[in-house]
């Protein structure tokens, strides 16, 4: 497998908080390096429900998490194994549940926390967080850079040709906050002038990029529902393939066969959504 691609997944995010804060990302869109689409959650529009159907492009009702209560080790094909089965490497840093969904559960804290396993049929490369604690007073979420650092990590050390990163920490405070409050105008600023070193240097190392949401958050910081707020989120793409019209709405469940597809892996017949990108 040549070709490489990284899913950035930026968890909780509204679309409009995207398309207003994020400067970065907006200056590439402006540039015409990066395209941008409104991306539509699954429902329940919660995040354990989103990361299963991201990566298995399936319906909650089908692969059945039905919310972050309801993590095991899920039964479809997925990205990471449909990488593997066409010849690929695959990492991933993110939140504890994505190694449970995609490579064994029970989360073990020792055995679990990084591992890298060559042989593997899912995730070769893991490195995961559990925020074991995660309250109201304390996110218990690492470093953004840490993590931006750590994928980076993994794609120079084992030549990844897909990576996934997930982090928490704008959901966390989402919660705490609500987004529409000057706390979240500076953490969502700050999230973008800390990812925006990497992505011109994950692009000159021959990557595709997509960033995006797992889901969005209303004004009361909740989401799992139907509301806008909750369901919609943004999806920006840096690389060569063509796209749709920017007033395309994507559906989650089209994320994994267009990844599958820019990296020339076998998709799964479960994944019945079309790619977006050709």
């Amino acid at each position: 497998m040549k070709n490489k691609l990284l899913l950035i997944i930026l968890d909780g995010i509204p679309y409009r908080n995207w398309r207003r804060l994020f400067g970065n990302l907006e200056g590439w869109v402006d540039s015409g390096d990066a395209r941008v689409w409104k991306i539509r959650s699954v429902l329940p529009s919660t995040s354990a429900s989103c990361y299963a159907s991201i990566h298995t492009g399936v319906a909650p009702a089908v692969h059945g998490c039905t919310g972050n209560g309801n993590v095991f080790r899920l039964k479809e094909k997925d990205v990471f194994s449909q990488v593997r089965a066409g010849g690929g490497v695959t990492g991933a840093v993110a939140h504890s549940f994505w190694s449970e969904f995609f490579n064994r559960h029970p989360f073990d804290f020792v055995r679990d926390i990084e591992y890298d396993e060559p042989t593997s049929k899912s995730i070769n490369h893991g490195r995961f967080h559990t925020m074991t604690g995660y309250g109201h007073d304390n996110q218990m979420t690492p470093s953004d850079v840490d993590l931006f650092g750590s994928l980076t990590n993994l794609c120079q050390r084992f030549g990844l040709n897909y990576g996934m990163l997930h982090t928490c920490t704008l959901d966390s405070m989402g919660h705490r906050f609500f987004h529409d409050c000057h706390e979240m105008d500076h953490a969502c600023f700050v999230m973008d002038e800390m990812l925006a070193p990497f992505i011109p240097r994950w692009l000159d190392d021959g990557y595709e990029v997509i960033v995006t949401a797992d889901h969005g958050q209303d004004a009361r910081g909740h989401h799992g529902g139907r509301d806008p707020l909750q369901q919609e989120a943004a999806l920006y793409y840096f690389g060569p393939a063509k796209g749709p019209s920017e007033d395309t709405v994507i559906d989650q469940l089209q994320l994994a066969p267009t990844i599958l597809h820019r990296l020339g892996a076998p998709i799964a017949k479960t994944m019945k959504a079309k790619s977006f990108l050709t």
